[in-house]
């Protein structure tokens, strides 16, 4: 499986963004996709996840703001992210998890929420 997010950028305060995360290769495998995060300093963190039978879970930091969908005639992951705020700055990577629980990464696309 392989993943090449798009999206990414300079945003301000308040605004929205979005981000895809597109599959390619052995489809089928996966179980689950998600975006997680890192900022500077900081440790990598899931931001949100959602499963093949499309049940999803956020970190409590971006509940009700940010939403993740799949397209899967397009095996395509999106995160529509709104009311951003400076403490969402991070580089963005895409994941997948496999039905036999090998992790899969994109490259990373950041994010820059300021004025």
């Amino acid at each position: 499986v392989q993943l090449q997010a798009f999206g990414g950028g300079l945003v301000q305060p308040g605004g929205p963004l979005r981000l895809s995360c597109a599959a390619s290769g052995s489809i089928f495998s996966i179980h689950a996709r998600g975006w997680y995060r890192q900022a500077p300093g900081k440790q990598r963190e899931l931001v949100a996840v959602i499963t093949s039978g499309g049940s999803t879970h956020y970190v409590d930091s971006v509940k009700g703001r940010f939403t993740i969908s799949r397209d899967n005639a397009k095996n395509t992951v999106t995160l529509q992210m709104n009311s951003l705020k400076p403490e969402d700055t991070a580089v963005y990577y895409c994941n997948a998890l496999t039905t036999t629980a090998q992790a899969i990464w994109g490259q990373g696309t950041e994010v820059t929420v300021s004025s």
